[in-house]
């Protein structure tokens, strides 16, 4: 699943974390999950306030890692293609998760997974 050449997988991870909250995201948490799955490394969830908020960090991440990392996302699930207040930008060994807080709430993504493996959270 080693699909980054110039960073690995906590490096994206953490760089994603500093996108996600310098667009004011909150209640972030980077979960480490590759021990549960092998579909992904990292979970990256975070609250955003309106779905406005949730695309302008999707386009800050698209473009971002596509410039300085030339990297693209395997799937995107965004706000616009039918999301519903959920959004998912997968990269491979990090899978970014943007939920309005309603969803969030609904679906309690992180408590499918143990919280000893938050590597950061930031409220």
């Amino acid at each position: 699943m080693d699909l980054l050449d110039n960073l690995d997988s906590i490096s994206l991870a953490r760089q994603m974390l500093e996108i996600v909250e310098d667009k004011q995201a909150s209640n972030i948490v980077l979960l480490d999950v590759h021990e549960m799955t092998t579909l992904t490394r990292y979970f990256l969830i975070a609250t955003v306030d309106t779905l406005r908020q949730a695309k302008a960090i999707e386009d800050e991440l698209l473009e971002k890692l596509r410039l300085h990392q030339n990297l693209r996302p395997l799937t995107l699930e965004g706000v616009e293609t039918g999301g519903g207040g959920w959004a998912v930008l997968d990269y491979g060994d990090v899978i970014v998760h943007l939920f309005t807080e309603e969803m969030r709430n609904h679906y309690q993504l992180e408590q499918l997974w143990t919280k000893e493996n938050v590597v950061v959270k930031v409220i």
